[in-house]
Order: structure tokens, then C-alpha cells, then sequence
């Protein structure tokens, strides 16, 4: 059985990390430039002078919270694409962290941040 992925293989798992962290990158952008850059009367749409009924303002709130949680996940996944990306670099991508198995192809084509193959992957969750 193979014990890594050879030159070649790694080049695709690297071109296809970097494709998934710009988009990611452009994700977190779009949320910032449409949650952070505008004021609460502009992402509410509303540009009138009348003041804020308090359920608008929980609403408006609540979707700045949420779309902050969003790019905070974005955030948590980036790291994880550019931890893959080293490990492309040190010799240790696609290697089960728990088994020290080869992680299968497909699996990293899907996840290519996986850490885990997926026997153990399962293992992990059933705990």
C-alpha cells in the first residue's frame, strides 16, 4: 500500500486548495463589505428619517450577528485550508492523523482539508 501521494497528486490537491481558499477569501469580503461597511439604516434598506421599531432593530441585529458568524466560520475553515497546504509542502497531506493511513482520494477531493480518514472520521463522531 502507498504511504503518500506523489509529486504530481499533490500538485492537483494544491491547485484545488488554493481554488477553495479564494473563494472562501472572496466570501468573507462579501460578507464584511455587506455587514461591516454599512451603517443599521442602510442594511435595513430603509433611508428615511422615521426612527427604528425595536423588532426592526432586533431583526437587523440578529442577521449583522449572523452573517459575522458566517464569516467566523469561513475563517475557521481558511485555517484549515492553509494547514493542508503545509502539509502538501512537509510531506504529511493526506495522511490519517489517527491511523497514519492514506486518506482515499476521493475524500480529499471533497475535503481536501481532511484530517481524518473515513473509518476514523466515523469513529470520531460516534463518541
Amino acid at each position: 500500500m502507498k504511504k503518500k501521494y506523489n509529486k504530481k497528486e499533490l500538485v492537483f490537491f494544491r491547485k484545488l486548495i488554493s481554488k477553495r481558499r479564494e473563494e472562501i477569501v472572496d466570501d468573507i469580503k462579501h460578507i464584511s463589505d455587506d455587514t461591516l461597511k454599512k451603517s443599521q439604516k442602510e442594511a435595513s434598506g430603509d433611508i428615511s428619517g422615521y426612527t427604528y421599531h425595536m423588532a426592526d432593530v432586533a431583526t437587523d441585529t440578529y442577521d449583522r450577528e449572523f452573517s459575522l458568524g458566517l464569516a467566523s466560520s469561513e475563517g475557521q475553515f481558511l485555517y484549515e485550508l492553509d494547514d493542508a497546504m503545509k502539509k502538501t509542502e512537509d510531506g504529511t497531506f493526506g495522511i490519517c492523523e489517527s491511523c497514519k493511513s492514506l486518506i482515499s482520494k476521493v475524500r480529499l477531493k471533497v475535503v481536501p482539508h481532511a484530517r481524518l480518514c473515513v473509518r476514523c472520521q466515523q469513529k470520531k463522531e460516534k463518541k
